[in-house]
């Protein structure tokens, strides 16, 4: 992956800001025991906590300003967890939902609202079959990497390094509707390509070509209709890679003879990550997987090597008798297929960034061009989430609130 240099044409490209208005800020999980890699963790955690009582509990609980076991908050919209005190919970473990945690690691964590500081409710209102969540990554000057990722899951938004970025949603209501989009954009670029353009054409283009900047992520419109035809085109291949067979696509495959394969057994507490550039090979203590290219060992984001951070999440010591502390005895058998499929999305990301950097050369419209179009300034309505009038939610305590 290549390092970024500032570059002053950038201040004349449009940001994604302005291109996909509505954000939300990354999620503040405030206690780490709510998210594990595997369900079974998860659930062994709260049937711990729910059975210890009084300041047992509270500690397990790790209490902050904004959650303790006394809090009542409403439910997370989508979710059916209680609403009642957290010190009165004796009820099953609510079902783990997936959860993007940071670049390129799906964990799953407990939606309770209860034991989440700042959950953002705004994005578990539009997480649905149909949604794509934008996330922007942190911006490091001179990292290597890409500027924003893609999923299906809902984000944490967690950057590995610098200021978290932003958590764009491809779609403003439930169901696709009400593409977050600057108004006005989509007709413009129909007119200029000659051709109809939707908003997961967007979605695509701006995954291909969004390029980092410290204000936030540029995103090049080019004029060439061609170009653009080419950039939507490996968008979408970028973005199916990411998605991983969500949204009714492919698992992504890397062509036969190049798949990693375990070749030793990882052992069941492997303490190191290693990695052997001559034999191709990616060794977990005396585990061994292979072929591992190069780039998938390489690929970086904000200046962190996915890798290395994906062992660390599922190794890392934990204070000894927290929930924290409770995970599996040994290494998981999914865990390993993760990993495998985790080289295989690194790699084909990797064997596409020289034509992803390619298309920055491209002249499109800037700010001013976009101002004069009347698609910039973005209306302030477009910055906040749609109303949501049509469906009762639990408010705390069990009591139901209209939004």
């Amino acid at each position: 992956m290549r390092g970024v240099t500032e570059d002053p044409r950038l201040d004349d490209m449009p940001l994604l800001d302005e291109l996909m208005p509505w954000s939300v800020a990354p999620l503040r999980l405030g206690r780490s025991w709510i998210v594990a890699p595997d369900v079974r963790t998860l659930r062994a955690r709260w049937e711990r906590l729910v059975a210890a009582r009084g300041d047992e509990r509270e500690a397990l609980f790790r209490p902050s300003r904004a959650r303790t076991t006394a809090s009542s908050v409403a439910a997370l919209p989508g979710q059916r967890t209680g609403t009642g005190r957290f010190a009165r919970e004796d009820g099953p473990c609510p079902a783990p939902v997936r959860l993007a945690h940071g670049p390129f690691d799906e964990q799953w964590l407990l939606p309770d609202h209860r034991l989440i500081d700042t959950a953002r409710p705004e994005l578990w209102r539009v997480a649905d079959d149909s949604q794509l969540f934008v996330v922007e990554q942190g911006h490091v000057p001179g990292a290597a990497g890409p500027a924003l990722l893609v999923t299906a899951a809902v984000p944490d938004g967690r950057s590995p390094a610098g200021r978290p970025g932003r958590i764009r949603p491809l779609f403003r209501r439930p169901g696709g509707r009400e593409p977050n989009i600057a108004p006005g954009l989509l007709p413009l670029l129909c007119e200029r390509y000659g051709q109809p353009v939707a908003p997961a054409d967007l979605s695509a283009w701006v995954v291909a070509a969004a390029l980092p900047s410290p204000a936030g992520c540029r995103v090049p419109l080019p004029y060439d209709a061609e170009v653009w035809r080419s950039g939507v085109e490996l968008g979408r291949r970028l973005t199916g890679i990411q998605l991983r067979g969500a949204h009714g696509g492919e698992k992504p495959r890397l062509p036969g003879g190049r798949r990693p394969y375990v070749r030793v057994p990882v052992p069941a507490r492997p303490a190191t990550v290693a990695y052997d550039a001559g034999e191709e090979t990616l060794e977990l203590g005396e585990g061994r997987i292979s072929p591992v290219p190069a780039e998938a060992w390489d690929f970086h984001v904000s200046g962190a090597r996915m890798l290395e951070q994906w062992f660390t999440h599922r190794t890392a010591p934990a204070e000894p008798g927290s929930l924290e502390a409770m995970g599996p005895v040994a290494w998981p058998q999914e865990w390993t297929s993760e990993l495998l499929e985790l080289i295989t999305v690194l790699a084909l990301l990797a064997q596409r960034e020289p034509e992803r950097a390619a298309l920055a050369a491209h002249p499109g419209p800037t700010r001013a061009e976009l101002r004069a179009a009347g698609v910039l300034p973005v209306p302030a309505a477009a910055r906040r989430p749609a109303s949501v009038l049509d469906h009762q939610e639990e408010g705390p305590e069990g009591q139901f609130a209209l939004l």
